[in-house]
């Protein structure tokens, strides 16, 4: 499966009936989970997806008739949804985890709908929707495969994309002996065992004063105005541009990284445990290691790539030359070993990741 996402441009008539479209979604989402959530608490009794799925007639004749302006398949959709979460939820449970049990919508708080099957057609660049109409596209990049569902979302900013999700043929890049181990840092963004450095481009640094900036004037307004929902836009702007740039990098290194090498070797960070760390907590999610490692993991597996992840536990105090646990503090940016190696400590743990990768497969480091 291989998403397809676009910039769409509805007129104003258009962006009128999204919106109402929307609302009556977050209406119906919010009583399938108002009925789940009263059936267990009064009769300990289970609803299912396909008995929330059947009473969405019921609903359109009597409590809300305005459902029957949006699409079946959309209401399908979103009962399942809620079934999702529901879901999610006992597995969180069954963890051991701590987790949120599912929210109602707020209004404003609903911000996509899906056309699963039917109910959609690409026509040049143009979208045509049931129930909506001719909405132009910004077709950057043909459509491939056999497309599955159609996803309109509205983004904080008030942009409008829609998102394909299409059934695809794999792409396998030609087979590549080349081996890496990347170490990941903060000093710099990552550190390759081929020696080479990439340094961090720490994009949310680059804009605190800029959001700083917005959020005084948010924090001036009055909670509850519409000069505070104003004040708001300018703040998602500011944060969409980070997620950008942000993006923009790990996509554009992930693709150098499994176009280049066969076999790429990573550190498995605990980076939520990571920052717990006060100190670095900022520095740590400026990073978007996770990020990275997701993107080189999704692109390998379509190109016929691995992706190992390895136990990240010494890599940087274990000497790459003889196997000696050297103490080091994190201000301590130099490998130094009594057997003579004297390099630089991320570069060492790019060597041993390397090494524990090619191990974990049978392989000769």
């Amino acid at each position: 499966m291989k998403a397809y996402k676009y910039r769409i441009y509805p007129t104003k008539g258009q962006e009128r009936v999204l919106n109402a479209l929307l609302e009556e979604c977050r209406w119906l989402y919010n009583k399938t989970l108002e009925i789940r959530k009263n059936a267990w608490e009064e009769e300990q009794r289970q609803v299912d997806w396909y008995e929330t799925k059947r009473m969405i007639p019921v609903y359109k004749n009597t409590a809300r008739p305005t459902l029957g302006k949006v699409y079946s398949q959309v209401l399908q959709n979103v009962t399942e949804r809620v079934d999702l979460a529901f879901k999610a939820f006992f597995r969180r449970v069954k963890q051991g985890e701590t987790p949120g049990f599912p929210r109602f919508k707020g209004r404003g708080r609903y911000d996509s709908m899906t056309y699963a099957q039917s109910g959609f057609k690409i026509e040049g660049n143009y979208l045509d929707l049931s129930k909506v109409g001719r909405l132009w596209m910004i077709l950057h990049r043909p459509v491939e495969g056999k497309v599955k569902t159609c996803t309109i979302h509205r983004s904080s900013t008030g942009k409008w994309y829609v998102c394909f999700a299409c059934d695809v043929e794999s792409e396998i890049l030609p087979a590549s002996d080349k081996v890496v181990g990347i170490d990941l840092g903060l000093t710099h963004f990552a550190t390759l065992s081929t020696d080479e450095k990439i340094d961090n481009p720490r994009f949310f640094r680059k804009e605190e004063k800029a959001l700083a900036k917005v959020q005084r004037r948010l924090s001036k307004e009055e909670k509850g105005t519409p000069e505070r929902a104003r004040r708001r836009r300018p703040v998602a702007r500011v944060h969409e541009r980070i997620r950008w740039k942000r993006q923009d990098f790990t996509h554009k290194l992930s693709r150098r990284l499994v176009n280049e090498f066969g076999t790429i070797v990573f550190e498995d960070l605990n980076v939520k445990r990571m920052i717990l760390n006060h100190c670095l907590a900022k520095s740590i999610a400026d990073a978007s290691w996770s990020q990275l490692v997701e993107f080189t993991s999704n692109k390998a597996e379509g190109a016929g790539r691995k992706v190992i992840l390895v136990n990240p536990r010494n890599t940087t105090k274990i000497c790459s030359k003889c196997g000696i646990l050297t103490d080091k503090s994190l201000a301590n940016r130099i490998h130094q070993c009594i057997c003579g190696l004297n390099i630089c400590r991320d570069l060492n743990a790019a060597y041993n990741i390397l090494r524990l990768g090619l191990q974990s497969v049978g392989s000769n480091p």
